[in-house]
């Protein structure tokens, strides 16, 4: 399955943070730079699908972008 990462640039923070946005409001980390923020939500997104894995829990459904 493929999942949406969105990273934007957070002044307040000065750092970039990552949203893993069908997997919740809290699903984000962050990184000093664009390639680390990637990264850090790559590793995020792992975790989360195993952590479901191992409780059962179903996996959110991926959200499809349609450009219009």
């Amino acid at each position: 399955m493929k999942y949406s990462i969105l990273i934007q640039w957070s002044e307040p923070d000065g750092a970039y943070v990552a949203s893993l946005p069908e997997w919740g409001e809290y699903a984000r980390t962050h990184g000093d730079t664009y390639e680390v923020a990637l990264e850090n939500a790559k590793e995020v997104l792992e975790d989360l699908v195993y952590g479901y894995g191992q409780t059962g829990k179903p996996l959110p459904t991926p959200e499809i972008l349609q450009v219009v």
